[in-house]
């Protein structure tokens, strides 16, 4: 006999035939050892125990996945990719002279199965959730191009794939006979495309949020579903020879899809109704829910489906979003996707027969069909894109994005093996393919799609080349509730008024958590939708604020508001995207701290508002502000007819040193600002000692501006003279409880007299010398602060922050 019983965890094994042996297993197994020296006796020793042994190859596994990584870190490959690589380094170790006697010994033969049964919870898991994050009712928005593009990609792959063999069945048959099945599995499974797959691979590189990754998420989740209908029906008619059964099988199915989207999702929308608002769903509701993913796959499992069929169809009527969705995602993303998924993944290479001859009929027959299945799908999404009028390189991203294989295929090859549908050298090849287009499509996306690119060069758009009296486009950014009354207390600044309108757009950005696809919703063009709509719309509040604003300022602001729902490393592609699009001359960004007056910090949101500020001020189309508000830091301006109340001035203050453009721009704001009766206006021009002649040597722009602010009779001018940095702040902070608000530029040069040395104590960049020192809570201020900065000409003059 050829397998020794003590290499194994089993009690006793009999060769039955050349492929069939006869186990016979402990009762009760030994599941815990007694320790190295107490199992000796009866057996209970670590190496002879399933869960130590568990433990001791999880252990290997991810050791050996996070030497990979990091040996492997400048190639950048998928992370699946190199849980993948961990497994063929087993593998290899396997037939490694020395090595196999110690190997044998951690992987035994029989635990395969066990820890690769344990490991498929992660994958059922990571279905699931995909599932859940995916946004079922996008299918009737999506667009015709994304609808063209996936159908076009799905049909004629398996058209032309599918049409040899019906011409040539018996040919292909005896084909089949000697490859394995490897034909039509190649055939199917390279021709679809799936939505998990995608979305992690876009996920990755960071683009889900532009607009190739908008429409790929959209052809993808169109294609997914269109496949699984296609593949489910195939299943049920081939695998069981009886019509009877075939026909049980179909209507099972058919009441297994239908059933559980009018009874389930029913249910989670009262347990969503019935959670208060900002609390979590109750645990129970979660724990039912989990309970139901394996209850509907074992169901799928006695129709002769996959296992995972049930947990997909239950994870597309769950309600994405929070409340439930962002729950049943944070709580299954560590145990699923995050542990068990890589040990799966690994174990699944760790069966597979690598033993391969290049020359031989198998390699040739199943690599000639995935090379042909792959070339034609490519071609025809790129050529579907063109049509569609997308440009080249885009056109060929999307056609590539289309044809990445990754962990869903892994699972569907793992199930395929297990049922002897394939051999092992099959599922080798097949194993291969899946790395190396995998690696091929990440490479080559991350080299050709550079979503920044459209803001690189673009022409200049900001507040100085604007004439007189045009309309001045603004793009306000608010997260939270508070942001809306900061948000107001600037546009009444700007000193709207019929003669000198403002074209507001109001972004409200939102995390994306507990869904896959980012979300932009225009609520100019949804407002009556909204409003009649049963549910409540998650910027319902900005609605309404911006909305009284605009009424109270008629014929004066037009504004528009729109929601963006988006991962927060990518939220500043929405804002980006959107400023390009509406012409904005400033962008407006909330600072992400927020003050209370006694200088204690109400709320810091460092992980999603300051690196969207950092990346806005890196690639923004336009010019950009930061405004810092602290709680109570401006009384609302009373009507104009009232001017006798004491809370109906503003004071501005102006902080100009000159020299740069940044200082060109708050000028511009000044001049807006300077006629409003309700706004007292005071321009504070800091000279430096030694440089009296900057006083005539200012920019030509600058120049006349501060002379038009000079000579007004509602503008208090003031020079003040400076030596250094520290004159500088000496000054600020006896004047800074004179004012309301203070408008400063965020660049005023390294070499600059008047900021020498403050920035080095500067804790926020981003706001400038000037600006962080008056956002500095040891001032005890109430002003709010705007720092301002005109668009970049130098790309990527802010990379290298540390957040």
């Amino acid at each position: 006999m050829s397998i020794n019983s003590n290499d194994t965890l089993f009690y006793k094994i009999t060769r039955l035939n050349e492929t069939g042996y006869l186990v016979c297993y402990d009762a009760p197994p030994h599941t815990v050892s007694d320790g190295l020296w107490g199992g000796i006796t009866n057996g209970r020793t670590p190496m002879r125990s399933f869960l130590p042994l568990f433990e001791l190859q999880v252990l290997i596994i991810f050791a050996l996945t996070t030497i990979t990584t990091f040996v492997l870190k400048p190639l950048r490959l998928p992370p699946f990719i190199l849980q993948m690589i961990a497994g063929l380094i087993i593998g290899i170790l396997f037939e490694l002279k020395g090595m196999e006697k110690y190997m044998t010994m951690v992987f035994p033969y029989g635990t395969h199965d066990i820890i690769s049964s344990i490991s498929s919870i992660g994958y059922v898991l990571f279905i699931f959730i995909n599932g859940v994050q995916m946004d079922f009712s996008v299918i009737t928005r999506t667009g015709n191009k994304a609808w063209t593009v996936s159908i076009v990609g799905l049909a004629i792959p398996l058209i032309v794939g599918i049409t040899p063999l019906i011409m040539y069945p018996e040919k292909i048959e005896v084909i089949e006979l000697k490859n394995g099945n490897g034909i039509y599995v190649g055939l199917v499974s390279h021709a679809i495309s799936s939505f998990a797959v995608i979305a992690s691979l876009l996920s990755e590189l960071q683009i889900q949020n532009s607009e190739l990754g908008r429409l790929s998420l959209s052809s993808a989740l169109v294609s997914d579903i269109l496949s699984t209908i296609v593949t489910t029906n195939i299943i049920a008619v081939r695998t069981n020879p009886s019509m009877k059964v075939v026909s049980r099988n179909l209507i099972l199915l058919f009441l297994l899809a239908l059933f559980i989207p009018l009874i389930c999702r029913p249910i989670m929308f009262w347990v969503i109704k019935h959670t208060p608002e900002g609390r979590n769903v109750k645990d129970g509701y979660i724990y039912v829910i989990i309970s139901m993913v394996f209850a509907l796959g074992v169901l799928s499992v006695k129709i002769d489906q996959e296992f995972v069929l049930g947990a997909f169809i239950l994870g597309l009527s769950v309600p994405e979003g929070p409340p439930l969705g962002s729950a049943l995602v944070k709580k299954l993303q560590f145990f699923g996707p995050t542990f068990l998924l890589p040990i799966f993944v690994t174990t699944s290479v760790l069966k597979a027969d690598f033993t391969l001859n290049f020359s031989s009929f198998l390699m040739a027959s199943t690599g000639m069909v995935i090379l042909l299945t792959h070339v034609v799908k490519l071609v025809t999404c790129f050529i579907t894109a063109l049509c569609c009028k997308m440009p080249v390189t885009d056109a060929l991203c999307l056609s590539l994005i289309l044809n990445t294989k990754g962990v869903v295929e892994i699972g569907a090859y793992h199930t395929l093996f297990d049922n002897n549908v394939i051999d092992g050298q099959t599922y080798g090849v097949m194993m291969l393919s899946v790395m190396i287009i995998g690696s091929i499509v990440h490479w080559s996306v991350k080299l050709l799609y550079d979503p920044s690119r459209k803001y690189a060069g673009y022409q200049k758009r900001n507040i100085v080349g604007l004439k007189r009296n045009s309309d001045l486009r603004i793009l306000l950014t608010v997260q939270k509730q508070n942001h809306i009354s900061a948000a107001t207390d600037f546009l009444d600044v700007c000193c709207p008024t019929p003669e000198n309108p403002i074209n507001v757009d109001v972004i409200h950005v939102i995390e994306l958590v507990g869904r896959a696809l980012p979300v932009f919703i225009p609520h100019c063009l949804q407002r009556q939708a909204s409003r009649s709509a049963s549910h409540k719309s998650y910027s319902d509040d900005v609605i309404l604020a911006f909305d009284i604003y605009e009424h109270e300022n008629e014929n004066a602001v037009s504004i528009n508001t729109y929601t963006a729902i988006s991962p927060a490393n990518l939220m500043y592609e929405d804002v980006c995207n959107l400023a390009l699009d509406k012409v904005t001359s400033i962008i407006i960004l909330p600072f992400h701290i927020r003050w209370s007056s006694d200088g204690t910090v109400e709320s810091d949101d460092k992980k999603i508002l300051r690196a969207l500020n950092q990346k806005v001020l890196e690639i923004a189309p336009c010019s950009v502000g930061i405004l810092v508000t602290r709680a109570n830091s401006i009384q609302k301006a009373a009507p104009v007819n009232s001017l006798t109340s004491e809370y109906s001035i503003t004071r501005l203050a102006i902080i100009y040193i000159g020299g740069t453009d940044d200082d060109e721009e708050i000028l511009c704001l000044a001049i807006r600002a300077m006629n409003c009766p309700r706004i007292k206006l005071v321009v504070y021009h800091l000279v430096a000692k030694d440089c009296i002649a900057e006083l005539e040597d200012l920019m030509e722009v600058g120049d006349a501006i501060l002379q038009e602010l000079k000579h007004s009779e509602s503008v208090k001018y003031q020079e003040v003279f400076t030596k250094d940095g520290s004159q500088t702040a000496g000054f600020l902070r006896e004047i800074v409880n004179e004012h309301d608000f203070f408008i400063v530029g965020r660049r005023h040069g390294s070499m600059s007299p008047q900021t020498d040395g403050l920035s080095e104590w500067s804790e926020f960049p981003e706001l400038g010398a000037i600006g962080d020192f008056l956002a500095s809570p040891d001032l005890n201020s109430w002003a709010s602060v705007l720092v301002v900065q005109q668009q970049l000409s130098r790309k990527n003059e802010l990379k290298g922050w540390v957040l």
